[in-house]
Order: structure tokens, then sequence, then C-alpha cells
């Protein structure tokens, strides 16, 4: 969706570059992008992940998908092409708080390779894009929210993994795989990955 107005003009060239947020905060600023299946654990991990980061002195923003849908996305559906336009308006808000010096947690479906793509070039290489990789089978068997019953039946319509396709990372930068370890032990392994990247020099 481009802008429509000719009279709107960019200011991002004469406001405090991300640089000097970045000194001020001690720390360099990037989107931490998890993608993932409905229930493989992305917004525990998420939340886990703030914490974590939190204590060890950075300034985080978390944005999950839930609260993105009730908010600036709430005018949006599950087809297609809102689905696009939910990422491209996340991957915008992302783009405002990383140029703020923030960090920013993201956990999203975000369901297609395109998809994905098109947050990392709003993003400009300021994402890493980490896998949630938890079986179908095992987001079913957690199925807190009952989403995977209703899209079984039918009722719930354009499920990702079930009525609607979810494509898996082919290169993520980073693959956490939730079956073979406990929340704290995904959240440390991120940690790990991410402190080097974020540590400001």
């Amino acid at each position: 969706m481009k802008n429509k107005s000719n009279n709107i003009f960019s200011v991002f060239d004469k406001i405090l570059p991300k640089e000097a947020k970045e000194r001020k905060l001690n720390q360099k600023a990037i989107t931490i992008w998890m993608t993932g299946l409905s229930g493989s654990g992305k917004t525990t991990i998420a939340i886990g992940l703030e914490k974590r980061l939190h204590d060890l002195g950075y300034l985080t923003q978390v944005l999950d998908g839930d609260n993105v849908r009730t908010g600036i996305s709430n005018n949006l559906g599950f087809s297609d092409e809102d689905r696009t336009e939910n990422v491209r308006r996340i991957a915008e808000v992302s783009k405002l708080f990383v140029n703020c010096g923030i960090i920013t947690i993201n956990c999203f479906i975000s369901p297609t390779r395109k998809i994905r793509e098109q947050a990392k070039n709003i993003l400009n290489g300021n994402c890493i894009e980490v896998f949630i990789n938890t079986p179908i089978a095992v987001c079913e068997d957690r199925d807190t929210k009952g989403l995977y019953k209703k899209a079984r039946i039918g009722v719930l319509k354009d499920f990702t993994g079930i009525s609607a396709p979810f494509e898996p990372p082919e290169n993520p930068d980073v693959e956490i795989k939730t079956v073979s370890q406990t929340v704290e032990e995904s959240v440390e392994e991120l940690v790990a990955k991410i402190l080097p990247i974020i540590t400001y020099d």
C-alpha cells in the first residue's frame, strides 16, 4: 500500500540517527522476528527473552499477534491480502522502534516466505529471523485457545497449518526446536545467539 499523497515528505534524514540513540542506550537495536505455527511457543519465549534481556540492562519492546490484531490491525481479517498488510504494518512499527534504538521482539506467525521477505526489506537488514520450530501435532496438543479444534471442524477459516499454508523458513538466522528443550532452555539459547549482535562496542 503506497502513499497516495504527493504532499508528504520523510524527515528521517533530519531527526537524530539510530546510532546516536544506540550510544545513549548502550545497545544495538534490532528486530528479533519470531515465526512459527500458532501454539509453537513464540509469545512465551518472547516474554521470557524480554525479561532476560531486561535483567541484563537492555531496553526492549514485545509486539505480539493478538495485541496488534486488537490495535493497529483491528480492521484486518485473515485473507492473503490482509495477512500481507498486517505484516507490513508490524514491520513499519518495528522500524520506528529500531530507529529509536530499541530492541524489538516480534512474535507473529507470518506464514509465507514472501511476507517475511517483505518485512525484512522494510527493516532494511535490521532483522533477525527466528524460527520457533514446533511440530503441528505438538501445537495441537497445547491448543490452549481451542483454535485448532475449531479449524479442524471448519468453524475457523483460513487457519495457518490447517486451512491456510505455513512455509517454514529455509535458512533462518536462528532455529529453536522446542520439543527437545524447556522454555527456559529455549530462552537461554536465544539469548546466547542474540547477545553478540545487540552488545554495543
